[in-house]
């Protein structure tokens, strides 16, 4: 399990505000998911694979509802019905399952002993992309297409 922090969500209430006060004040690029009110976000240079420097942390901004109430941060793990397991074990809860991300991966999500939402991403070693995810990605995968699918999910959350 890398455990490392491959992906943010932002939540909004007004995307265009949103992505406008985030794109003008840090410079990040924002790409429309087409069909959703979704963004996917690049913090810094991005490529076909996604960040290509590292330091930088791309993620997405979507619709405030459903497991993303405010803002998640998106860990990578090898096995998220392991790692759902290990949470539960430890005093956190499931909020959403396992969800198959299109061939990149799956994602999930938990809510911690303090409360906190946390996004899961586990990437198909079979998949197009591994990614970090952020914008200059759709086309290759990653754990943006994570939030994305989730965003598109027509659930209700007890968040």
């Amino acid at each position: 399990m890398s455990g490392r922090v491959v992906h943010f969500e932002l939540p909004f209430d007004d995307g265009a505000r949103a992505r406008s006060f985030y794109s003008e004040l840090f410079g990040w690029q924002l790409e429309d998911v087409p069909g959703m009110d979704y963004s996917l976000v690049a913090t810094g240079p991005v490529g076909e694979q996604g960040s290509t420097e590292p330091g930088y942390i791309n993620g997405g901004m979507t619709e405030r509802g459903g497991p993303v109430e405010r803002p998640v941060i998106t860990i990578d793990v090898d096995d998220i019905d392991a790692t759902l397991e290990e949470v539960a074990k430890r005093g956190g809860e499931t909020v959403v399952g396992r969800q198959p991300v299109g061939p990149m991966g799956w994602t999930a999500y938990f809510r911690d002993p303090e409360g906190n939402v946390m996004g899961l991403w586990q990437t198909n070693p079979q998949g197009e992309g591994s990614g970090s995810g952020g914008a200059g990605e759709a086309a290759s995968g990653g754990a943006a297409d994570a939030g994305a699918a989730s965003a598109a999910a027509d659930t209700d959350y007890d968040v």
